[in-house]
């Protein structure tokens, strides 16, 4: 059976318009690196692209969620991010808070890990990897920091001198200020703030360890240190260890160019991490946006592992970009040969609105013909002449077959192999923004393959050779 993006989110609608109970979360279906297409996951046997959108970061908090991934589900979607965050209004914090409105963190909340746990339940019921992100450091800096369980003013537990904490960050959260983030023994060594911190992140596994759908990430946008990374990527392997399970962690850092210092903390540490988020270059654009993908590809080549972009940037309301630009981001990703792509949450991408749903059902109309876990990126666009930079991207596949995405219309060549001259092939154009594929067409080449894009728009060409021309 060919892979597809969701493998029974069908089944699973059946069994609940049935009344079945759905199946208990097994180990069995473990989540992990392919061992035939490492760059990808493999998700109940089969290689699986993770793709999504949703409409906020921290989804366990939000309303109306089972009908939130029910639409994810319809369009194809089985990808979500969720961030253990807690500062926006109608939001639950970690511990429990008392009666006079101080918190005590000796307690924790149970309704902040029930969301948590109902998340992970309803998204494994429907075939959904949920993407967590332990610490978000926008909840340690400026307003957020006011309301934190973790600011000694908020807790019965200590003081202000006592912790080594202050009251007040009022700087952006990038500037890491706040010494939150140094409690580790490497670092501040503070034993008595690490023993709560260590307290959350228990209780959290203590729930997400019982189900295979997960990817770990340690923060959001991190400008910490290595050995606080470090330390968390190993007290939570050594937690699912001790409960015979395998994790999946990475760290996503600040730095939005891939090529920085701070990415190769992730790349260089396959002793510490699983894979790579590159959602940082989602704020790149045009051809800069894939040659540093290619770059990382390249960079990863002896050891290669998935490339995750939990955060597709790009809308029409935001600051990082248009809608046109996350959706070039989407498919640039894609087509370079990414684990991931899902658009980020308004404003600041397209979140799981009609552009970014019918973006997702083109993702099933091109796995049903091409086998993107095979292929292989033209990374430098060396066998596409009379191109121009950012005008079309080549995959290639298995069996003589091709795919170019143009982002925009336009018109190249694809050059052909020495041996594949005189050949016959089948030409067909998906329609991404119509997710539609237009009549199959024979043409013939010699030395090249014309290609001129239908019309305006996103297109992907599928170009399969059948052998010699009559």
């Amino acid at each position: 059976m060919r892979p597809t993006v969701v493998t029974f989110v069908a089944a699973v609608v059946l069994s609940m318009v049935a009344g079945a109970v759905p199946a208990q979360p097994s180990q069995t279906a473990a989540f992990h690196p392919s061992p035939e297409h490492p760059r990808y996951w493999e998700y109940r046997g089969d290689p699986t692209l993770l793709v999504g959108g949703s409409k906020e970061d921290n989804l366990f908090q939000i309303d109306r969620l089972e009908a939130h991934l029910d639409r994810l589900a319809a369009a194809g979607g089985n990808y979500v991010r969720n961030t253990m965050s807690s500062r926006d209004p109608g939001n639950v914090w970690p511990f429990h808070r008392r009666d006079d409105g101080t918190y005590d963190l000796e307690r924790p909340n149970e309704a902040y890990y029930q969301r948590l746990e109902r998340l992970l339940r309803l998204a494994y019921e429907r075939d959904i990897v949920v993407q967590i992100e332990l610490w978000d450091r926008f909840d340690f800096a400026r307003e957020p920091w006011l309301d934190n369980p973790f600011r000694p003013a908020n807790n019965v537990n200590y003081t202000a001198d006592e912790i080594g904490l202050d009251n007040r960050y009022p700087e952006h959260p990038g500037s890491n200020n706040n010494p939150f983030f140094r409690s580790v023994p490497a670092q501040n060594d503070n034993r008595r703030l690490l023993r709560y911190q260590e307290a959350r992140i228990g209780r959290l596994l203590d729930v997400s360890l019982q189900y295979p759908n997960v990817l770990y990430v340690l923060d959001n946008e991190t400008s910490a240190t290595p050995d606080w990374g470090a330390y968390w990527a190993q007290f939570i392997r050594e937690r699912a260890d001790a409960a015979g399970r395998r994790v999946q962690i990475t760290e996503m850092w600040d730095d939005w160019n891939l090529r920085g210092e701070q990415h190769r903390r992730t790349l260089d540490h396959p002793e510490t991490y699983d894979y790579a988020d590159v959602s940082q270059n989602n704020h790149q654009s045009g051809q800069d946006h894939w040659d540093n993908l290619m770059w990382v590809r390249r960079y990863t080549a002896d050891r290669p592992w998935p490339l995750n972009n939990v955060k597709i940037y790009g809308a029409d309301t935001g600051e990082y970009g248009t809608t046109r630009d996350g959706v070039e981001r989407f498919w640039r990703s894609i087509l370079g040969g990414s684990a991931s792509a899902r658009f980020h949450r308004p404003t600041s991408g397209i979140g799981l609105n009609d552009t970014a749903r019918a973006h997702l059902r083109s993702v099933l109309r091109l796995l049903d013909r091409f086998d993107l876990f095979a292929a292989r990126p033209d990374s430098a666009s060396a066998r596409l002449s009379d191109r121009s930079p950012d005008e079309a991207y080549l995959s290639v596949g298995p069996d003589r077959q091709y795919a170019v995405y143009f982002p925009d219309g336009g018109a190249v060549a694809l050059d052909l192999d020495a041996e594949e001259g005189g050949t016959t092939y089948r030409l067909a154009w998906l329609d991404l923004e119509a997710s539609t594929w237009t009549r199959t067409r024979r043409r013939s080449a010699e030395d090249a393959l014309a290609l001129e894009a239908p019309g305006p728009g996103h297109w992907i060409a599928l170009v399969t050779a059948q052998g010699d021309a009559p």
